[in-house]
């Protein structure tokens, strides 16, 4: 029963894999903030063009 305790309390596979959890989801929310800029700057420009068209 010692030795399970140890072996449990050793074992860090589960914190890796939240870690690698939290850094995906960091990328995630980075992604999304640039696509969302990207796509307020692309209107823009696609509205000015649209008015220079006319």
């Amino acid at each position: 029963m010692k030795n399970l305790v140890k072996r449990f309390l050793s074992n860090e596979s589960g914190a890796t894999a939240i870690e690698y959890g939290l850094i995906a989801a960091g990328i995630a929310v980075v992604i999304i903030a640039a696509v969302q800029l990207v796509g307020v700057n692309l209107t823009g420009t696609f509205n000015s063009v649209a008015a220079a068209v006319k």
